[in-house]
C-alpha cells in the first residue's frame, strides 16, 4: 500500500534515452510520490519526447525556456521552484538525476530512514555500476562494509534526500549564482545547520557516470580538453 508522499524531481538536459528509464523506475516505486521532471533547454527532439512520454510513463513536466531566459544549467531555479513546491505540500524532496536507477524500493527506503532519524538532512543512495560495484560519485566509500554511513563529506544529489526540517531552514534562492552544480556547498550547509547527513551502503542505486552531461565523459577520454572547458570555458562550477 502506498502511503508515503514525496517530491522527486529529475532536471534534463537532452540525455533522453537515460532520461526515460530513469522516470520509468521512478514510477514503478511503491510509494505515492509526484515526479517532477525540469527540461533545462534541451534539444527540439528532446522536448517532444519528453511530451510524448508524460502520460503514459506519470511524470510533470516543467520547460524552463517558459519561466526563464538564462541559458543551462539552471540547477539553482530547479532547486528553488523544487523548494518551495515541496515546503507548500508539506514534503520530503529527492533529487533522482538522469543518469540514475532507483529501484521499486529505493525510495520507501530513504523515506524509511528519514523517518526514523529526525535529525537528518540529507540522506543519498550509494551509486553502483551494472555488476553491483560501488561506482563514481561515491569511490570514497567503495569497500565499507556498513549499512549506514553517517559523514561530513560531500553528498553527491545523483539520488538523494532533502528533509523538509533542511528545507525550512535553508533558502535556495540564497546559493551562488556563479555556480553551476551545489552538491558540496549544501552538503556542508546541512552539517552547518546542526543536520547530519548519511549515505545509505544498503539502497544502491545504478548509476550511469554523467549520462546526464554527456561533455563530462571527455574526463576520461579526452582530459586536456575536458579541463579545457572545465576552467577556461567555466563549466561545471561547484
Amino acid at each position: 500500500m502506498k502511503t508515503h508522499k514525496i517530491l522527486v524531481i529529475t532536471p534534463v538536459k537532452n540525455s533522453i534515452e537515460t532520461t526515460l528509464e530513469t522516470s520509468r523506475a521512478i514510477s514503478g516505486s511503491n510509494v505515492a510520490l509526484t515526479h517532477k521532471i525540469f527540461n533545462d533547454f534541451s534539444s527540439a527532439e528532446t522536448k517532444l519526447a519528453l511530451e510524448e512520454n508524460r502520460e503514459s510513463i506519470g511524470y510533470e513536466l516543467v520547460n524552463l525556456e517558459e519561466i526563464t531566459q538564462t541559458p543551462s544549467p539552471n540547477y539553482k531555479l530547479v532547486l528553488h521552484l523544487a523548494q518551495q513546491e515541496a515546503l507548500l505540500a508539506g514534503v520530503p524532496l529527492l533529487v533522482v538525476e538522469s543518469d540514475v536507477v532507483v529501484r521499486y524500493d529505493t525510495i520507501k527506503t530513504l523515506l524509511d530512514f528519514l523517518n526514523g532519524h529526525p535529525k537528518t538532512g540529507l540522506v543519498g543512495s550509494v551509486t553502483v555500476d551494472e555488476e553491483g560495484v560501488v561506482n563514481f560519485p561515491y569511490l570514497k566509500f567503495k569497500g565499507v562494509k556498513k549499512d549506514i554511513i553517517k559523514t561530513k563529506r560531500s553528498l553527491s544529489f545523483c539520488c538523494t534526500l532533502f528533509s523538509l526540517e533542511l528545507l525550512k531552514r535553508f533558502d535556495f534562492r540564497d546559493l551562488d549564482e556563479s555556480k553551476n552544480w551545489y552538491d558540496t556547498f549544501i552538503s556542508k550547509k546541512a552539517i552547518e545547520l546542526g543536520f547530519e547527513n548519511y549515505v545509505l551502503m544498503d539502497a544502491p542505486v545504478l548509476h550511469k557516470p554523467h549520462g546526464s552531461r554527456p561533455w563530462k565523459q571527455l574526463k576520461y577520454k579526452n582530459p586536456l580538453k575536458y579541463y579545457f572547458l572545465k576552467f577556461w570555458k567555466g563549466l561545471d562550477k561547484i
